[in-house]
């Protein structure tokens, strides 16, 4: 199932395109999950970090070109996608397959310390509340003491009033940029459908995914961040909370 290197370029360049219709303000929320990282792992000297849901490799990338000493692992349960990231960002991290939640997920990673740092963007909405739960107190288990979560996603303000201002806000900024210009998730996924290069990866993925992922969320995408942070008090974290928000763009922060 290998790509070309030229196929895996084209196809996340489009990718980083068509996420913008959906991550507001989505390169500055990267910038801050990294600075966060690179100054809680500021005296570790090979600081060990999992992605999780990395996709086709966006965040990772972008973390090991500020700490190029981090030994980082990607995670997903996407075929396509990850093939995608070990293509176009093999260097950048070392991908494994498996998901995040089950049995043993964190025993697949196969790491050989504690954690310093896991990091994930628009990507853990997709677990039910109970799931979350449990991947939470997973990764309580195996950070160090003083090691991060750092999650950046689109969380729903508790008042109703107020999460559509924030929502409003967030559609006026995305327009302001010609966000809106770029491809969607379901065209893009339509162009890979068309590619003979990515045949067999796409049905291996429709293989797993069933029913298949098409933008769906799970009911982790109606917690609030201050439900966030019952959950990750509850699973061991001790300072809690969001550092940075543009409209219901959040980077949500929890210390071991």
């Amino acid at each position: 199932m290998g790509l070309s290197l030229a196929t895996a370029e084209r196809w996340v360049e489009r990718w980083e395109l068509q996420q913008q219709r959906y991550a507001v303000d989505r390169e500055e929320r990267f910038t801050v999950i990294a600075d966060v990282v690179e100054q809680s792992v500021r005296d570790r000297t090979r600081p060990a970090i999992v992605d999780l849901g990395c996709g086709p490799g966006s965040l990772a990338a972008r973390l090991a070109r500020r700490l190029p000493d981090a030994d980082i692992v990607g995670v997903d349960m996407d075929p396509l996608l990850l093939e995608l990231a070990r293509t176009h960002h093999a260097d950048a991290a070392r991908y494994v397959d498996t998901v995040i939640g089950e049995e043993g997920w964190t025993e697949a990673l196969e790491l050989d310390r504690p954690l310093d740092a896991a990091v994930s963007t628009t990507a853990l909405h997709y677990l039910d509340v109970d799931t979350l739960r449990r991947t939470y107190g997973r990764l309580a288990a195996v950070l160090r003491p003083g090691g991060v979560l750092v999650n950046g996603d689109h969380f729903p303000h508790d008042d109703g009033v107020l999460a559509e201002l924030a929502g409003h806000v967030g559609r006026r900024h995305a327009a302001r940029r010609h966000d809106f210009a770029h491809e969607d998730w379901a065209s893009w996924w339509t162009a890979v459908a068309a590619d003979a290069e990515l045949a067999d990866l796409l049905a291996e993925r429709r293989r797993r995914l069933r029913p298949p992922v098409t933008g769906a969320v799970g009911g982790a995408a109606r917690l609030s961040p201050s439900a966030h942070q019952r959950l990750l008090r509850r699973a061991g974290f001790g300072h809690v909370g969001v550092v940075w928000q543009y409209g219901d763009s959040h980077v949500l922060v929890a210390v071991r």
